[in-house]
């Protein structure tokens, strides 16, 4: 069950659901409603929140490779063939290998040693469907934060532009703030990604001998899943694929060099 937080003195502050799935911490975070009486109650937050942990708990259970009983493990162990596998473990595939076609391999659904792993996609997949629940239970002024991965609807005022402010954490030291970015109101950018080693270790696949120099990347986007393969895919692939990156897509990106200096593209430079 997500655990709820609020301020009780003022009922019109954002209030939050958090609760954990694919080894992270995700948070719901819900506008109130405009006017003197607006209030978002605990009970639609956890219904709202229940729903989102629903989305995440089916999918890791598809998708985990830690989870002996999951279809990808039962696909690593050679036990099921891909062409055998469920409608949604090949559209996933199917949607990676485009990706890994679109960033001239810097995007990978395997591992080093061949095994399929589908992770730098399915995070980012649990975070749209999800958006996409809280849509449809009539939800329009949220921040779905999935470990550092956040997307956005409508705003944390109600019936105002005002956009959500997204935070992003310093690698070189993680108590700070390294930069914000605005997300939502009217901005077209309604999703940002941060991927890197300071977070969970040196854990995106490289070609041997291969070395980016970017301990970490910050992508903004319209979409969550293209912010976060983007993410992923330029700390894998370096300058050219940044460059690739900003050229390509309607992207703002942050990135970190191993000695604490950034590059980023104009919309960061603001």
């Amino acid at each position: 069950m997500p655990r709820t937080s609020e301020n009780p003195a003022v009922g019109a502050l954002p209030k939050a659901a958090v609760f954990h799935s694919m080894g992270t911490v995700i948070s719901l975070t819900m506008a109130a409603a405009p006017g003197p009486g607006g209030h978002t109650t605990r009970d639609e937050l956890e219904a709202a929140a229940a729903v989102v942990e629903r989305v995440f708990l089916d999918l890791d259970r598809t998708f985990s490779l830690y989870r002996e009983e999951s279809e990808a493990s039962s696909l690593a162990r050679g036990e099921l063939l891909l062409r055998d596998a469920s409608p949604g473990m090949r559209a996933r595939y199917a949607e990676a290998l485009e990706w890994r076609l679109r960033t001239h391999g810097a995007f990978t659904p395997e591992r080093p040693d061949g095994v399929l792993d589908l992770s730098g996609l399915i995070k980012a997949y649990a975070i749209q469907e999800a958006g996409t629940s809280l849509l449809a239970l009539g939800r329009t002024d949220w921040c779905l934060n999935s470990g550092g991965d956040v997307l956005v609807s409508g705003s944390p005022t109600p019936g105002s532009t005002e956009p959500w402010d997204a935070g992003i954490v310093d690698p070189l030291d993680r108590g700070a703030l390294l930069a914000g970015y605005p997300l939502g109101g009217r901005r077209r950018h309604a999703a940002l990604a941060t991927s890197g080693s300071a977070e969970r270790g040196d854990h995106i696949w490289r070609r041997p001998g291969e070395a980016s120099g970017f301990v970490q990347v910050s992508v903004a986007a319209a979409d969550i899943t293209t912010a976060d393969v983007l993410a992923t895919a330029i700390v894998a692939g370096g300058i050219p694929m940044l460059d690739r990156a900003a050229d390509g897509w309607d992207v703002a990106v942050l990135a970190v060099r191993s000695d604490g200096t950034l590059l980023a593209t104009p919309d960061f430079r603001r």
